[in-house]
């Protein structure tokens, strides 16, 4: 350990370190959407069936999030550097595999490494952030930053992805990870200093892993089963039931053995738990407003994959002026809930706006200024809620309550995709079945019916924000911090299991 860290001051390297844990994050978040604008140049080439396409997204998504609480308590075992390291060296080659993949099989089992090396290094960056700023104003910007890049990174892919696919072909969407991950490794070996006081060398709970890892499994397969084969479907209901039953064997397993995967000290938390439903719940509308006007432009507007995506960087810019200019700076100045609840409720007046779209709506009339509002009020939240969902955990359990930041985004997400495109595709269904051709025709009619299927379910994304706003307020009780530090071995035991009243964090 260094002569810094002994002294308990601050590491000298702690902003150059940001750069390259920030630089991760982002190929984590740009993946989840980087594909989805190559997929139908990839379907075409690879020779893959409509019927299979869907796991180009699903085998990432499955792995991602099935492996997530495996990969925080991986970080808190091995140390968060060296599992950070890993994941960035395991993305890299499994993003070279799928860009030189020479048919399905390769390309489906590299999506699946990818999502696994990413459940690894996601908990690992955001818990290497909380153990290495620990003064609350550093912390904040810190956040900001990483909050920006959370929340904003999915927008840019989408336009990423349109250039890199337009202008090169669709395997340089996974070729680009490779820079981001080699410059990020490089940088974490020789910048990142962790504090070694803070890993858990509990034995590992073997059964947690199961339950856990077959239970998110369960529950993300089923939202994706549920959006192709219907929620009636016997499939659907099946994993839903599975997801249920194993979840709560993980639960009342985590609550008996001596060294559990996830300790219920970490979710029973108030304001952390509070953090984790609201945030799980916003991320819901923002994967609905993503899904319906990424089709709202290309389908019925007409745009390119390119200038679709360039559509979307006022919000990515809204939102990092939210995180960085007005969550950042005033999260020390007032309670965690006075940011997240508003910033939430501005993103449902947003979504509010884009319930009035049209076939023939003006971009800067209607949907600019929904853009807009959704990045301020989504990156105002984001901020103070990644921020305090790592605030006061011990640092032997920073990686294993990062992970239950990334599993309510990803389950967040599964469930937006599914359940608001189920509302969208039976709401068009309907319209079509109730109307018939006007003047304009079955084009026109077909249009009509698809705006009416997206707005339909946008409402239903406001209703699930104002949800989240609500729970933001009455649940996350957390007052203005003044100083707050990360526990370290100098504090209890390393051993010992204290509560959360023994944690050493001051709040006024």
């Amino acid at each position: 350990m260094s002569a810094t860290a002994k002294a308990g001051l601050p590491d000298p390297r702690r902003w150059k370190a940001l750069v390259f844990i920030s630089l991760a994050q982002l190929m984590v978040v740009l993946d989840s959407t980087i594909v989805n604008i190559a997929l139908p140049s990839a379907q075409h080439d690879l020779g893959i069936s409509d019927a299979n396409k869907q796991w180009v997204i699903t085998a990432y998504a499955l792995a991602f999030g099935g492996l997530l609480l495996f990969g925080g308590r991986i970080a808190d075992l091995w140390g968060r550097k060296r599992t950070f390291v890993t994941g960035l060296t395991g993305f890299a080659l499994a993003s070279a595999i799928g860009g030189v993949a020479g048919n399905e099989a390769m390309l489906l089992g590299s999506r699946a490494a990818q999502g696994a090396f990413g459940a690894l290094l996601a908990p690992a960056a955001l818990s290497l952030l909380a153990v290495t700023f620990t003064d609350a104003k550093e912390r904040a910007k810190a956040f900001g930053v990483f909050g920006a890049i959370a929340g904003g990174g999915g927008a840019v892919g989408l336009l990423l992805g349109g250039v890199l696919t337009e202008y090169l072909n669709w395997r340089w969407t996974f070729f680009a990870n490779i820079p981001f991950a080699v410059i990020a490794a490089l940088g974490a070996y020789f910048v990142i200093r962790e504090p070694a006081e803070g890993r858990n060398r509990s034995p590992l709970d073997i059964p947690g892993v199961v339950l856990s890892t077959l239970g998110l499994v369960s529950l993300v397969y089923g939202f994706t089963r549920a959006e192709t084969a219907g929620w009636s479907a016997a499939s659907t209901i099946g994993l839903f039931v599975a997801a249920v039953v194993l979840l709560a064997a993980f639960g009342l397993v985590e609550s008996k053995v001596r060294t559990p995967l996830l300790p219920m000290r970490v979710v029973t938390d108030r304001n952390r738990g509070g953090t984790y439903l609201s945030l799980g719940l916003a991320i819901i509308g923002l994967f609905g407003v993503f899904l319906f006007l990424t089709y709202y432009l290309q389908v019925v507007q007409g745009y390119s994959a390119i200038r679709t995506g360039f559509a979307f960087l006022p919000m990515v810019t809204a939102f990092v002026v939210g995180s960085t200019q007005i969550g950042a700076r005033l999260v020390n100045r007032l309670p965690a809930r006075a940011l997240m609840a508003p910033g939430f409720a501005l993103a449902a007046v947003a979504m509010l706006l884009l319930t009035r779209l049209g076939v023939g709506s003006s971009y800067p009339g209607v949907i600019l200024p929904g853009l807009v509002l959704l990045g301020l009020g989504m990156g105002t939240a984001f901020m103070p809620a990644m921020s305090l969902a790592t605030t006061g955990v011990q640092p032997r359990d920073a990686g294993v309550a990062s992970a239950m930041v990334n599993t309510s985004q990803q389950v967040g997400g599964a469930i937006g995709t599914a359940l608001l495109n189920t509302i969208a595709a039976s709401a068009t269904t309907g319209y079509l079945a109730t109307h018939a051709a006007g003047a304009g025709g079955a084009k026109l009619l077909q249009a009509r019916s698809l705006v009416h299927g997206y707005t339909h379910a946008i409402w239903w994304a406001v209703a699930i924000e104002a949800v989240a706003a609500l729970i933001a307020l009455t649940f996350v009780t957390a007052g203005r911090p003044s100083t707050v530090r990360v526990a370290s071995s100098t504090d209890t035991d390393a051993t010992s299991e204290p509560d959360q009243a023994s944690v050493p964090v001051v709040l006024h």
